[in-house]
């Protein structure tokens, strides 16, 4: 794949799965602002785990160089764009991968738990990609990779707020893939399993050397390159790699005379059949569907 020339904004990315990207991406010739929120103590924007990436990075002969911002400071991201589009005149990819943890179970959540991790990992998200979608559009090129997780499609003890942000992801992608689509625009999710600083603790250490950063790296360039599809989940961890959907079941057409709870009951097992799934390509779509089975149903009941 080539990606020689093009410049990518990599969030989170002074460790774990973020450095593994930025790392990879400059490996392929590809110019990588690696964004991280800083280190604590007071260290200097020189002295980051960012900078460090960075810095390794261009003792390797490629291009990098780190900004330190809040993602869910809408300006901050702005400006962190601003100054990639003055040094480099474009963006192709951005890799959306900040994220944080607060995991307590639901009766135990504090609600600033559940705003902090909503805002980090969805508004993050969405700030970072409305500050890059202008310019993508204007160039009819962009590639635009969200981070979701097991947790947001199949759910997690413990994890309601982390699994609410990381489903609303898949939303986001949902919809920017349909509006991108004609704009030479690719958006896709990724839903990692990796031994990071985020996930310390809570991975036994039986398998933590088969789940690392630099094994999800692969999927996470073949999403963000030219040949990537659009509007598609991958998850990946150990080197495994798979596709993950949203699907329905046929549907059954109850006649209007027989639209009761009890029918519903009684016809549960036709309703949650999955032997024959279908792919909704969008809302407007399933409403078609629905309506085409109902015409059709309802023409053929006496």
């Amino acid at each position: 794949m080539d990606f020689e020339g093009q410049v990518a904004v990599v969030t989170g990315a002074g460790g774990g799965l973020g450095r593994a990207y930025a790392v990879a991406l400059a490996e392929r010739g590809v110019k990588v602002v690696v964004n991280d929120m800083g280190q604590p103590g007071g260290m200097s924007a020189g002295q980051s785990a960012a900078a460090e990436v960075a810095a390794g990075i261009r003792a390797a002969g490629g291009e990098a160089f780190a900004h330190l911002c809040d993602v869910t400071d809408a300006e901050a991201v702005e400006n962190m764009i601003d100054e990639t589009l003055r040094r480099w005149g474009r963006v192709d990819i951005l890799i959306n991968n900040a994220g944080i943890l607060r995991d307590k179970s639901f009766a135990k959540m504090q609600l600033d738990h559940v705003r902090q991790v909503v805002d980090v990992h969805l508004m993050g998200s969405v700030h970072c990609t409305k500050a890059v979608w202008p310019h993508m559009v204007e160039r009819g090129y962009g590639r635009v990779l969200m981070t979701t997780s097991a947790s947001g499609i199949y759910g997690n003890f413990g994890q309601s707020n982390y699994g609410a942000a990381k489903s609303g992801l898949v939303g986001l992608m949902n919809v920017l893939a349909i509006e991108g689509e004609r704009k030479g625009i690719h958006v896709n999710a990724l839903a990692p399993t990796a031994a990071t600083r985020m996930t310390e603790g809570l991975i036994d250490d039986r398998i933590l050397d088969l789940l690392t950063p630099e094994s999800i790296a692969p999927g996470a360039l073949f999403l963000v390159s030219e040949q990537a599809p659009t509007k598609t989940i991958l998850a990946a961890g150990a080197g495994v790699f798979a596709v993950a959907r949203m699907t329905e079941s046929a549907g059954v057409y109850l006649p209007e005379g027989d639209r009761s709870p009890e029918a519903v009951a009684e016809r549960w097992a036709e309703i949650s059949d999955m032997s024959d799934p279908v792919i909704t390509a969008s809302a407007f779509d399933q409403t078609n569907r629905y309506a085409a089975i109902a015409g059709t149903e309802a023409g053929a009941t006496p």
